[in-house]
Parts: C-alpha cells; sequence; structure tokens
C-alpha cells in the first residue's frame, strides 16, 4: 500500500500577515496622500504637539514656473527628513511651505508665450500703467497656475507640510510685510537712490543680482592700447630721463567698447613701472609685466628707459586715442600684476571698481549705452545706435588705423551672463535702489557688513563648516546690494517723483502705501493715483519728506523689487507674521543659496533687528548625472519625477535622498533608484517577517506593550545576555544611532543603520535564529511570547525611527 504523504503545516505556527507581499507604491501612495489630505494628517500630528517646544524650520520660496524637478526631490526631501525628525524628537514643527511668484522668471515665461500668441504689439500701445496691469495679470495666472501644479506634487511626495496654509510672495499680507519691513530699513538709514554700474541684462533690459548670474566660457577680443601721454615733459621728469617724443601708457582690456567712456587710467602705487623702447615706440608698463607684455605682443626689441614707483606716474595727463578729452593717472588698490599691463583702463559707468575710484576722483559717471545695448547720441558719431557686441570690431578697427593699437587677439574666459536668457550681461551705470552695506545703521552704529561678518563667524552654525569661509568670503567683497528692477511682475518699490525731479521715498510715504497694499493687492500701484496710493500721508507730519511735496503733483516710480529682497524678508512677513517666532533653528537650500537667500535673509534681519534670522544653515549640492554633468532636458540626461514616482514610489526617492552625501554635488541616475529601491525592499520585508509573526501575539500584551511602564516592565525580564537581550540591546544602539544623527543632519549615517540593523542584525541573524521558537514553540510558551515581545519592540522602534 503506497504511503501517504503527511502534510505538517498545521502542527507549525506559520506567520501570518495582512501587510501586502508587494507595497505597489505607485498605486497606494496616492491613496495615501490623498488620505493624508482629507484627514488633515500634518495639522492633527501639530495638535498632539501643542505644548511641545518648537523647532523653528522655515522654507525658502522655489519659483513658481513649471513643474518640479529632481532638485526639488532632493531639497524637499531633505526638508521633510528633518520636519519628521524633530516631531520623533517631541518638538513642535510648523513647516510652512513657500512660493516664489515675482519675478524675472515667470515674466520671462509669459512675454514669450504673449508674443508667441502675438499679443505683444497690441498690450504695448496701451497706456503704462494699464500696460503693466496686463502683464502682471497674466503673471499671477501663471504663478498661481504652477503653485497649484507643485503643490499636488510634493504632497505627491508624501512630504509634510502646512500645503492648506502656504505663503506666497503675492499674498497682500505678504507684500504688506515686506514694505513694512522695507520701510524700517529705511528709518535705518541704509536705503540710497543713486547712478551706479550694475550687472545689467540687455535681453531683460533690467538690472541684475549676484545671484541672478551664470559664468560661462567666452571668447572676447584681448586688446592692448597705448593712449598717448599729454605732456611728454612731465613723463620725462617723473622717469629722470630725456625724450624726444611723446610716450604712451599701454593698458589692457577685454572689452573693447567700454574705451568710449575712459575717464582714467589706474595704477598701484607701490609697484614699480618702467618706461621702455618697444620696437621704436615709447610706452610705459608695469616692470613686472614687461617680458611677458613683450611676448604677447610679438615685440622685437625692447629697451628699458627708466623706473618710478606708481605713485610718480599719479596725476599725470594723456588723451584719449578717439574722444576728443583727456584723462589722468589715478591710484587704486585693486591694480593687479598677474595680467595686462598694470595700467587699468578705467571707465567708471562700466565697473564697479572704476565706479568707486571716480567717486573719490570726481570724475563723472558716463555711460553712453542704452538699456538695449546700443550706444547713444553721446558716443562717438561711427558708433551710435550699434550694440557693445558689434562695436567690439569698430573700436579694434580705429585704434588701428590710428596707430593706438599694439596687440590683439582672442580671449577666453569665464564670464556673466543672464541665468534665466543666458546671455551675456554687462556693467552699464543706472539710476537704481541700493541697500548699502558699509553705512552704520541709525539705531546700532555699525554697518551690515560688520554685523554679518560677525555673524556667520561666531552666531550661525554652518553644515557642511566649508560654507562658513564660502559665505565670508562673499560677504567681505560684496557691493551695496542694488534692490531696483526695470520689469512689470514684482513689488512695486513705492517711490514718487516730484515735478522739479525730487524723488520722494520715506518710512512714513512707504507705510502708507503698505497699508494700502494690505486692503488691495500690489497692483494697487499701477491702477491707482499717487493720491488714492498716499491717504492718510501727511507729508507736513514726516520730518524726513523733501520740501514742497504736494501729492496731487506726484507722479509714480515704476521700479520694482529685487524678488531676492522679497524673499530675504520671509522671516519676518511670514515667521514673525504668524507668531511662529525668530531667530528659525534651521535655513536648508542648495550651496548656490550661500550667494542668494542666505545672503538676502541675513541683511535685512541685521539692519532691523541686529540678529541673523537663523541658527543653522544647512546647504546640499546640485543633482547632475552620472558622469558628473548637469542635468538638462536638451542635453538629453534630465530625469523626470513623475516617472522616478511612478516607477519608483515616493518612498524609495525618498530613501535615495536619506541615503546620499548631499554635502556635495550628488550624481543620479535611474541605477540607483533602483538600488535603493533593492534597500528599500530588503528593510520592508523585514518588517514584514516581524509582523508575520505577531499575528497570534495576545490583544491584552499589545496594549501592554504600547504603554511606557507596562512596557519597560515587560522587556526588564529579558536576560540580558540572551539572543533576545542581544536583539534589545542592538535595538537600543540604533534608536540613539539614529536620533543623534539626525540631530547632526547625518541622514545617510541614520538610513546605513537603520538597514545595517533589518539586513544583519535582524534578518541574517535574529529572525533566522529564532524561526525555530516561532514556528515549533507551543503558542504561549515564555520564550515564544519573549521573543514576539522584541519583535514587537523592533517594529515600534523601526517604524519612529523610519517615520
Amino acid at each position: 500500500m503506497p504511503e501517504t504523504r503527511k502534510d505538517y503545516r498545521s502542527t507549525l505556527n506559520l506567520p501570518k500577515t495582512a501587510f501586502a507581499m508587494k507595497a505597489n507604491l505607485a498605486e497606494s501612495e496616492p491613496r495615501s496622500a490623498k488620505a493624508w489630505q482629507e484627514e488633515g494628517l500634518y495639522r492633527r500630528v501639530l495638535e498632539s504637539r501643542a505644548g511641545d517646544s518648537p523647532f523653528l524650520f522655515h522654507d525658502g520660496p522655489p519659483y513658481a514656473n513649471g513643474e518640479i524637478h529632481i532638485g526639488h526631490l532632493l531639497n524637499k526631501g531633505l526638508k521633510d527628513i528633518v520636519v519628521r525628525a524633530a516631531l520623533m524628537e517631541g518638538r513642535r514643527c510648523d513647516f510652512v511651505p513657500g512660493w516664489d511668484c515675482h519675478g524675472l522668471p515667470i515674466e520671462h515665461r509669459v512675454m514669450t508665450e504673449l508674443e508667441a500668441k502675438g499679443k505683444l504689439d497690441k498690450i504695448a500701445s496701451l497706456p503704462e500703467d494699464q500696460r503693466r496691469l496686463v502683464i502682471r495679470r497674466q503673471c499671477a495666472e501663471y504663478a498661481n497656475k504652477f503653485v497649484d501644479l507643485q503643490r499636488s506634487q510634493l504632497r505627491r511626495m508624501l512630504t509634510l507640510a502646512d500645503y492648506e496654509h502656504p505663503y506666497l510672495t503675492t499674498q497682500p499680507a505678504f507684500e504688506a510685510a515686506a514694505l513694512e519691513e522695507f520701510a524700517r530699513i529705511v528709518e535705518e538709514g541704509l536705503v540710497t537712490r543713486a547712478l551706479k554700474p550694475v550687472h545689467w541684462s540687455i535681453a531683460n533690459r533690467t538690472a541684475l543680482a549676484e545671484a541672478e548670474l551664470e559664468y560661462r566660457e567666452r571668447t572676447d577680443p584681448s586688446i592692448f592700447v597705448d593712449f598717448e601721454a599729454e605732456d611728454r615733459d612731465a613723463v620725462a621728469k617723473a622717469f629722470g630721463v630725456e625724450l624726444d617724443s611723446t610716450p604712451s601708457f599701454m593698458i589692457w582690456t577685454t572689452t573693447p567698447w567700454t574705451l568710449p567712456a575712459n575717464l582714467a587710467i589706474a595704477v598701484l602705487e607701490s609697484a614699480r613701472y618702467s618706461l621702455v623702447r618697444m620696437d621704436g615706440a615709447e610706452t610705459i608698463l608695469a616692470s613686472d609685466l614687461v617680458e611677458k607684455v613683450k611676448a604677447t605682443a610679438g615685440a622685437q626689441t625692447i629697451e628699458r628707459l627708466g623706473e618710478v614707483d606708481g605713485r610718480a606716474l599719479v596725476g599725470l595727463s594723456y588723451r584719449h586715442p578717439f574722444c576728443d578729452r583727456r584723462g589722468r593717472v589715478v591710484a587704486a588698490e585693486y591694480v593687479t600684476l598677474e595680467d595686462g599691463t598694470g595700467l587699468v583702463h578705467t571707465a567708471p559707468g562700466h565697473g564697479a571698481d572704476d565706479y568707486r575710484t571716480g567717486v573719490r576722483e570726481g570724475l563723472d559717471i558716463d555711460c553712453p549705452v542704452r538699456e538695449d545695448g546700443t550706444f547713444d547720441d553721446t558716443a562717438p558719431e561711427w558708433l551710435r545706435g550699434k550694440t557693445v557686441w558689434d562695436a567690439n570690431p569698430l573700436v579694434i578697427k580705429r585704434l588701428e588705423e590710428s596707430g593706438h593699437l599694439v596687440h590683439s587677439r582672442e580671449f577666453s574666459h569665464s564670464y556673466p551672463h543672464d541665468w534665466r536668457s543666458k546671455t551675456p550681461v554687462i556693467f552699464r551705470a543706472t539710476e537704481q535702489w541700493f541697500i548699502s552695506v558699509d553705512k552704520k545703521t541709525a539705531s546700532r552704529g555699525r554697518s551690515l557688513r560688520e554685523m554679518a561678518l560677525e555673524s556667520i563667524e561666531s552666531k550661525v552654525r554652518f553644515v557642511p563648516e566649508w560654507g562658513r569661509n564660502r559665505m565670508r568670503g562673499m560677504l567681505e567683497s560684496r557691493p551695496d546690494w542694488c534692490i531696483s528692477r526695470q520689469r512689470s511682475w514684482g513689488l512695486p518699490i513705492p517711490a514718487f517723483r516730484m515735478p522739479d525731479g525730487t524723488v520722494l521715498l520715506t518710512a512714513a510715504s512707504v507705510r502708507a502705501v503698505a497699508k494700502r497694499v494690505a486692503e488691495a493687492g500690489s497692483d494697487a500701484w499701477c491702477a491707482e493715483t499717487p493720491a488714492q496710493l498716499l491717504v492718510g500721508y501727511d507729508a507736513s507730519k514726516d520730518p524726513h519728506a523733501p520740501p514742497g511735496v504736494e501729492v496731487a503733483s506726484l507722479s509714480k516710480l515704476h521700479d520694482i523689487f529685487d524678488v531676492w529682497f522679497e524673499s530675504g524678508v520671509t522671516w519676518f512677513a511670514v515667521m514673525e507674521a504668524r507668531g511662529l517666532g525668530r531667530p528659525s533653528d534651521l535655513y536648508l537650500e542648495g550651496s548656490d543659496q550661500h550667494r542668494g537667500w542666505f545672503q538676502s535673509s541675513l541683511l535685512p534681519a541685521l539692519a532691523t533687528t541686529g540678529e541673523a534670522p537663523y541658527r543653522t544653515i544647512l546647504t546640499h549640492g546640485f543633482i547632475v548625472d552620472k558622469d558628473g554633468r548637469k542635468m538638462s532636458k536638451s542635453e538629453g540626461n534630465a530625469i523626470a519625477i513623475t516617472d522616478l514616482l511612478r516607477d519608483f514610489g515616493a518612498d524609495v526617492c525618498r530613501w535615495w535622498v536619506g541615503s546620499i552625501a548631499y554635502d556635495a554635488d550628488v550624481r543620479a541616475d535611474l541605477e540607483f533608484f533602483k538600488r535603493s529601491g533593492e534597500s528599500y525592499r530588503k528593510v520592508r520585508n523585514t518588517l514584514r517577517f516581524l509582523l508575520s509573526n505577531l499575528g497570534d501575539m495576545p490583544a491584552a500584551a499589545r496594549e501592554a506593550a504600547i504603554g511606557k511602564g507596562a512596557k519597560d516592565q515587560a522587556l526588564a525580564h529579558v536576560p540580558p545576555k540572551s539572543l533576545d537581550g542581544w536583539a534589545l540591546g542592538e535595538l537600543a544602539t540604533l534608536e540613539a544611532t539614529v536620533r543623534a544623527a539626525l540631530r547632526d543632519y547625518d541622514f545617510r549615517v541614520a538610513s546605513t543603520a537603520i538597514y545595517d540593523f533589518c539586513n544583519e542584525t535582524l534578518s541574517t541573524i535574529y529572525c533566522a535564529a529564532t524561526k525555530d521558537r516561532l514556528y515549533c514553540d507551543r503558542l504561549d510558551s515564555p520564550r515564544r511570547r519573549r521573543t514576539q515581545r522584541v519583535m514587537w519592540e523592533c517594529v515600534e522602534v523601526l517604524c519612529r525611527v523610519l517615520s
């Protein structure tokens, strides 16, 4: 009779769980996101932390411009870890997401769309205020559309934030608060209007901030030019020689188009300068650069005739090579002896150093270039109407024909470009509004530069630490902050012009406009008259108003604020205005914000409160492809967030964020996400195994495990030298390691510790070693129940550290 095969499964305590074998994240996560939103999960979490100490974490606003990209995944993923870690530590973390809704990126896209639809000509024919209103309303519609889109995408990433009450820089309450902060800066005496050279975008016809520039390689002409001395005898006397012909001062420049605005030549007083005869012509240049210039210019012979310190040249005059005027030699500390000739062509209307030298020497701030990059009627006739780029070969040709050109060649160098239009920018003197970084504040008697350097040196923590030196260097050399832009889409700078040209902008007048903006939004600036905007303002009671102000005769200026000013006052317009407090415990953004948001937040806060708006700055690198190249759609190496969420899920993407070294540029490739998916599955499978062996754990035991006292009592009976005791010890080490790593923002250490605990401590050792007792012991055996109790504790701790 054949032997019957017996089924022993009924004699074993086999694992059982409703926890699905597969996560199916693409299907389950959208349901979770919807449920979280409907249940108000984040609000409920905050309510449970109502009496706890706050962790102040402030969100820097991204542009409401397009879908989120992989850079958002990194930034928002890191921020989400911070929020969850703070909540896990028992802190109340009100995280208010924000969006930067004003600015050139949005206006640029809108204007491009309007041009494509053939609507620009019609809009351009409208009166100025009406034209600006039409553009502003189109921009607002565009920004709101992408706020909604990005918010839904961030919810899909399962990030925790107060998405029901975000801050937008277009909200009237925000705009009014930004103007109030501006009024306070005006009271400190730091706001000025001046004709100064600024980075100018020809493509967008507006001034740009340093943070709106990107540097690209560009080829420009490199020329050496002789400027003939006006007084041969004065030069001969300075060098102690006799001269039969008039010598020249040799300068070097890579911007020939700026030569029409030349008003001086700068030398370094402490350097040595030589009078040389090069191929028969006498000229002056730095002694240390004589041989280098000879080689570059291809000179056949060179003879040194005399040598003096630079200070001996100061005050000598020269003739401009093609303009009917004289210039003089001046001293300047920025002159270097690394390149060029040691004599620097100085055009006060076309450079920051040139401007400072010009002001000190009482020179005109001459700028013959219009906003569209063409020369005006003050330029030589042969340049009028030409663009600065077309002018370069024309200037070189004129110098060559007149015998002033010593040498010309092509020169490749890093040059600033408008980050939005990708076109080269120029330095151009225009009337702009500035916040001074070197003027003393009225209330504290210290400059913003002084206070900023002190703050980042000793009062702010940097993660990683190298950010401190980077930001210090930027603050040491930064110019005054140009806060004005010549566009339509932004918060208007509330300045008025009197009939005689005098400008009205005082703290009182700004506050009057702010009150109106709070009621009607910043469109009121275009829609209403000065009298309507200044309701309640009485110039006779404003000690800072210029004499003779009559509101009825005022006209509006149409500059708008640099968007960096708007985002830079969010510590006041959001954190203070919403009662969240300051300074924030943490600002977290990309490393480019050392030049951007971190500075634009620091300076206003120091101006009006005397302290930094943050305690800690954390920066991350940029996402690049696996070969280290910048990701872009045009290069074909971009990874779409929608594809990542569909193919891998938010949990896998967030695991990837927590497992990388974020302090440098981060390489990303689909293969990296696949590996993160494998790690995620191993952790999930470990949790599933634990849960599947807890199904028969008595309800009373589970309930007792939830209470801390009962938990401690139950675990106290676990022998420390047993396998269960060892597992508990490893579990305690894990939780301590993860909490410490999260406090130090070392997220990679935390994720590695979790993975190793699940994959090695539990899966390879503890779970494998306890299968026999779990499957074969009597259901209620003390040994089995004790192991279940330990596994329950593992599930609890893992849920906390993974949350």
